[in-house]
């Protein structure tokens, strides 16, 4: 059935018959209402959350939220009341109006003339307003979809993603009013160099192959006009923010329409709805905060202890490396190659030894040569087809079948085989790489049901099972996962992220950025990519100005690519101002002293500006799991008031303090950044105070990015070590004056889970900026006396 949204008022002249609703249930702790063959139900989670579901199948619409929504309804405080006005739900945060007259309902949606004979509505009418007590509007839903498969759509194909013991589906959609100045940011990685959504269409799915670089979803966005909206839907989803005065959505699979509305004064108010309704970033590991090294790849153990020694041998700072894939002797047999890694326990004992921890790639692949597939094959635990046959990518991939991890018995399986064979040899945390999965599910099915209908679904129960598995089988230690792809919740499963299989190249760099914040802004802290880009080097490239750094003594590994020590160096600055600074990449030797002479003592700076900046770092991780507000932020999040960030893409937050500015053009000595209005800033290199709210020219040689503190920040620096496990002491407390400062240290194991009962020390500081003074409450923090740590910064 073709689909014509209620939102037209007219088509082709013919107006759009209004239709009618009787409440059927009117009540505090949710609202049911029934009309026209559709049921609505309004269902609170806070005073500032509500959940909105529309289906023409009633038990459907009656029906608990999907994966990745662990939150309870809770309507305390909310009244419900009917009227001929329509039918609200109030609380002293949310006032919900459903606006359709009372009566008989009419008995054909269309009129029997005309136009009408041949196109119609995919759902009846519904209409839906959302506002503020005090009579601001949140949002306004004018229109919504439950369209049949069919040809003239482009969707007859999916009918055939589903048995029959699946029962019914549909696309599903939602329309609403979109003002000319709302921006939409968030919606997971899209990785086209957007930051505001407005205009541009999010094809919200899984795509390894998607046009820019790899996509991955979280259907939930935040807008400046006070509230997010979380989708409830885990297929295939397309977003088309501010078209014609609307923004759409539009799902392939689905027996209703369901979504979260949250309002907020704030964007972390916001953001604390989301941890509400998904769950909490737990702290990661303290070495996940350091340096994570790896590349594609480490062949040998050899090969890894040495790079361990080169960083020990030089005094640098590092806490993680990494082992690629390929150590195994067959993909899915869990074990290493032992011409090339004999005694991994062994090798894991020496680099705890050195204070590294280490993490390995861990594939949900299995070929039918391994030891293992023929058990998976048998139990079903494999994705499969109608017919139960496995999904494997020949002709041309040959790794095999990916596990069903929807499936509870095989997700307990699996993380068992992981426990012994991997973390059984010493190694301390788990990359998930391929958690798409490998093969697109669509058209296959999961134990949970059709593929099409939990197209993104994987990664959450994935990393899931890792995570549940940590919790219960190593209670002393915190998870530790690496995964390429996210869905809603996946932050709860101690998982960072990273932006997948991207370019070496300036322009991949310079859409990183954008990428990174929609990122976080979807409610997902820990995120990352690749420095220096996952591809492999083109054999020549020439820049278009001189490069900056000379090559000539890195041929060995950068090649004819004249301006990579250049890019690299760049790119590895704006990594230490990421959630989790991590290197990888397709090339020789990737090491901090692989990219020559001239390289090598800048990234050594940015290297142990990171570890100076540890408790700044660690409290954010620590203020993160408290709220669910992410700590790398664009603009808007916290200038919502100054127009000149609504799409500013190449600046972001660092926490509370630091306004980063990465240099993203070749060759460039300087660039311009706009320091927002209503704060003064300090560059952090000369301590220069400069007024907000202005675009200035910033001096930027190879060995500086940009960085300004917003005036009245707290800094907390750390003295030198050269991983997370030695003991830091805070060597200085640096204060930018300006106005009054609030900034909470924390400090404790950094292995365990002991914080979320109250273990750790909490040390409140205050800078009170008409008195010029700090002070201190809580744990101590240092010994020493505060003249010789406070450092109020002049200009």
């Amino acid at each position: 059935m073709k689909r014509y949204c209620a939102v037209l008022a007219f088509v082709a002249g013919l107006a759009l018959v209004s239709i009618t609703c009787r409440a059927q249930n009117v009540n505090p702790q949710r609202m049911e209402l029934t009309g026209g063959g559709e049921t609505i139900v309004l269902e609170p989670y806070a005073a500032n959350i509500i959940r909105v579901t529309l289906s023409m199948q009633p038990e459907a619409a009656k029906a608990a939220p999907g994966y990745g929504i662990i939150a309870r309804p809770e309507a305390a405080g909310w009244t419900a009341n009917e009227s001929d006005a329509g039918d609200t739900y109030k609380s002293d945060r949310m006032i919900v109006t459903v606006n359709r007259p009372h009566g008989p309902a009419p008995t054909k949606l269309f009129g029997d003339t005309g136009t009408a004979k041949f196109f119609r509505g995919s759902a009846p009418w519904a209409h839906i307003v959302i506002r503020t007590p005090d009579g601001k509007q949140l949002l306004e839903m004018n229109g919504w979809d439950q369209a049949d498969y069919n040809r003239k759509d482009g969707t007859a194909q999916l009918a055939a993603d589903r048995r029959p013991s699946d029962g019914p589906s549909w696309v599903v959609g939602a329309n609403f009013v979109s003002p000319g100045d709302e921006h939409y940011y968030g919606l997971g990685q899209n990785q086209e160099g957007f930051l505001d959504h407005r205009g541009h269409t999010v094809r919200c799915w899984n795509d390894y192959l998607a046009p820019a670089a790899p996509s991955t979803c979280v259907p939930f966005y935040i807008t400046n006009k006070g509230y997010g909206l979380l989708w409830d839907n885990a297929s295939k989803t397309t977003i088309m923010p501010g078209f014609n005065e609307q923004t759409r959505w539009s799902s392939e699979s689905g027996n209703r329409v369901s979504y979260f509305v949250i309002a907020g004064n704030t964007a972390d108010e916001i953001f604390a709805g989301y941890k509400l309704l998904t769950g909490p970033t737990h702290m990661l590991p303290k070495a996940a905060y350091g340096y994570i090294q790896c590349k594609q790849r480490y062949e040998t153990q050899d090969e890894v202890l040495a790079v361990a020694k080169g960083y020990r041998d030089r005094h640098l700072p590092a806490d993680v490396l990494v082992v690629d894939w390929f150590y195994y002797t067959k993909m899915g047999q869990m074990d290493f190659d032992p011409k090339y890694w004999p005694d991994p326990k062994a090798m894991n004992r020496q680099l705890h030894d050195m204070g590294f921890e280490t993490m390995i790639s861990v594939w949900p692949r299995f070929v039918p040569e391994d030891r293992y597939y023929a058990d998976l094959l048998k139990n079903g635990w494999l994705i499969h087809t109608a017919d139960g046959k496995p999904i494997n990518g020949l002709p041309y991939d040959l790794a095999g079948s990916d596990i069903d991890t929807t499936n509870p018995d095989a997700a307990k399986w699996y993380w068992k085989v992981v426990h012994e064979n991997i973390i059984g040899a010493g190694f301390d945390s788990l990359w998930a790489d391929e958690t798409e999965p490998d093969l697109p599910p669509n058209g296959a099915f999961y134990k949970i049901g059709p593929g099409t209908e939990f197209f993104n679904l994987y990664p959450l129960l994935h990393t899931g099972a890792l995570y549940d598995g940590f919790r219960k089988d190593e209670p002393g230690r915190r998870a530790l996962i690496l995964s390429r792809d996210v869905f809603t919740g996946a932050q709860a499963n101690g998982t960072i992220f990273w932006s997948s299989d991207i370019f070496p190249t300036w322009d991949t760099y310079k859409r990183q950025i954008p990428t990174g914040l929609d990122f976080t802004a979807s409610g997902i802290a820990y995120w990352s990519n690749d420095t220096g880009g996952w591809q492999g080097l083109p054999g020549e490239h020439h820049p278009a100005h001189p490069p900056l750094i000379d090559p000539s003594d890195a041929r060995d590994v950068v090649g004819g690519y004249d301006d990579f020590p250049e890019l690299y160096t760049r790119w590895f600055q704006y990594a230490t101002f990421l959630p989790i600074m991590r290197t990888h990449g397709t090339r020789k030797y990737n090491e901090v002293w692989s990219y020559g002479r001239q390289a090598q003592p800048i990234l050594e700076k940015y290297l142990k500006l990171r570890y100076e900046l540890m408790p700044y770092i660690y409290a954010l991780g620590y203020k993160t799991w408290q709220t669910g507000a992410p700590f790398m932020r664009m603009l808007p999040l916290d200038f919502p008031d100054d127009p000149k960030v609504t799409d500013l893409r190449d600046e972001y937050m660092f926490g509370p303090a630091f306004l980063v500015a990465p240099v993203t053009e070749q060759g460039a000595t300087s660039r311009e950044v706009y320091l927002p209005a209503g704060t003064d800033w300090y560059n952090y290199w000369t301590s220069e105070k400069v007024r907000g709210g202005q675009t200035i020219t910033v001096s930027a040689p190879i060995d500086t990015i940009p960085l300004f503190v917003r005036a009245g920040s707290i800094v907390p620096l750390g003295s030198p070590v050269e991983n997370t496990h030695q003991q830091q002491s805070i060597a200085k407390v640096r204060v930018y004056p300006g106005a009054n400062a609030d900034f909470t240290l924390f400090s404790d194991d950094g292995t365990t889970y002991a914080y979320e009962n109250g273990a750790g020390s909490v040390t409140k500081l205050h800078w009170d900026d008409a008195a010029q003074k700090l002070t201190h409450e809580g744990a101590p923090a240092w010994t020493a006396p505060d003249t010789a740590i406070v450092d109020v910064v002049t200009h």
